[in-house]
């Protein structure tokens, strides 16, 4: 039995060792070349006792041949320079009968990427099945003397990414990541919630594990309250699933275009631009794009090469920048800004009991899930509470009630947005709990 993985991931030397042989031997006019490769593992384990174990290791490098405006992609998950050779022939073979494209942009010139390293973790990289297995034994025993039944997954990953193109374009990162969930269930009460860090060591796991089921005790015989607008307070992890809809949603195409909640529209209702400048939000939102941020301490670049530094998204609620792809930049006469992740929301040195302290009346949401568009145009969504929904009078919390649907358009959230907590990392963002007013839902679910 291997009771230690044994790291099969290429190094960066290697990794650009492979971009170069890819542009070196390519026959076509132009050529963009990115590598990726990663190593996961992940054990699950459901009714307190493990039950599964993963390893995955994978290979993707991905050849896009360009003659003047036309273009064709290819790829290979073999490592293997005969492999990349034939997928760069047959690359070319398609480019030169794809119709030209007409929004051809022509290759990134070389790129300053921030002059920093990301996170990554040798104990991460090389934590052992068995380690995992000692971790998830001690959560699920105590999810037995709690009485309760626990599920969930404890993971890591490491990944490197490489690209390169034929005008000098070259980049190079590796970064890992870490990953515990958890549930916890009891007659009809449910908690869950999740940590994710750069770092296995930065992992609250008995913690978390502890105040779930705390919490799924608590949540049970939930109470029915009527639909309507109410103050919620998000915690962190349900309000991650909330935001990043707003800061996908800030396309600068899709806004000039009249086809986003950022369109401004002339008396006719037709689009004349965006609302970049507007006070959109309640002052107190202020988001940022920032991988350097030392929780998340991501890659210094995106897949097409544009560099991932630091961008204010909204300050003081006014929206600072959309999204523009080097296309839309181009036609615009603006720069490409890449995209706008990951999330960094401002937070405040208070907690969620704090948020919850100053609340006479209103509803502590653990989790928002099932998240889904309803309008487009005015970033209307609809999702369901879950997992432990709370009544709270007078700051205190009192008693659960039963989950809710909830329609709300999303930029209104967030101009009704009165307080926030301290932020934590939540997937790849890292976000505040919030206490929002008049929240809207629209009807009872029979979700736990």
């Amino acid at each position: 039995m291997t009771l230690a993985p044994v790291n099969t991931l290429i190094s960066q030397e290697e990794a650009l060792a492979f971009i170069e042989f890819a542009i070196a031997n390519s026959q076509a006019e132009a050529v963009f070349v990115s590598l990726t490769k990663s190593e996961s593992a992940l054990s699950r384990f459901s009714e307190n006792q493990i039950s599964q174990n993963i390893a995955k290791n994978t290979f993707n490098l991905n050849v896009t041949s360009y003659f003047g405006k036309r273009s064709a992609s290819a790829s290979t998950t073999e490592l293997d320079r005969n492999a990349i050779a034939e997928t760069l022939r047959r690359a070319e073979d398609l480019a030169r009968f794809a119709p030209e494209d007409p929004e051809w942009i022509e290759l990134l010139s070389p790129q300053i990427y921030e002059d920093r390293l990301p996170a990554f973790d040798l104990s991460t990289a090389t934590l052992s099945p068995l380690r995992r297995g000692e971790i998830i034994q001690q959560v699920c025993s105590l999810s037995k003397d709690a009485g309760v039944n626990g599920s969930g997954t404890l993971s890591t990953k490491v990944c490197l990414n490489a690209i390169g193109n034929s005008v000098g374009l070259r980049g190079c990162d590796r970064t890992t990541e870490a990953e515990f969930s958890f549930t916890a269930r009891i007659d009809d009460g449910s908690s869950w919630n999740q940590c994710t860090a750069w770092s296995i060591e930065q992992l609250p796991i008995e913690e978390l594990t502890r105040t779930v089921i705390k919490k799924a005790i608590a949540s049970r015989n939930p109470r029915v309250i009527e639909p309507g607008d109410y103050t919620v307070i998000f915690e962190p992890v349900a309000m991650s699933s909330l935001l990043p809809w707003v800061i996908w949603n800030l396309d600068a195409r899709a806004a000039d275009e009249g086809r986003s909640f950022m369109s401004r529209r002339d008396e006719a209702g037709q689009p004349v631009g965006n609302r970049v400048g507007e006070q959109l939000f309640n002052p107190i939102v202020q988001v940022q794009r920032h991988a350097a941020h030392p929780l998340l301490q991501g890659g210094r670049f995106f897949g097409d090469g544009l560099s991932n530094d630091q961008l204010s998204i909204i300050k003081d609620g006014i929206p600072q920048t959309l999204a523009y792809s080097r296309y839309w930049a181009k036609e615009k006469n603006t720069n490409p800004t890449g995209s706008m992740y990951p999330i960094v929301m401002t937070g405040s040195d208070q907690s969620v009991s704090d948020l919850i302290a100053n609340t006479k009346q209103g509803i502590l949401v653990s989790r928002a899930w099932y998240v889904r568009h309803v309008n487009a145009r005015t970033l209307e969504v609809t999702g369901m509470t879950r997992d432990g929904t709370f009544w709270i009078i007078d700051g205190k919390i009192t008693n659960p009630i039963k989950n809710l649907r909830f329609n709300q358009s999303l930029p209104e959230m967030l101009n009704n947005l009165t307080a926030v907590s301290t932020a934590q990392r939540c997937n790849g963002s890292v976000i505040p709990g919030c206490k929002v007013e008049n929240f809207h839902f629209s009807s009872i679910t029979d979700s736990i």
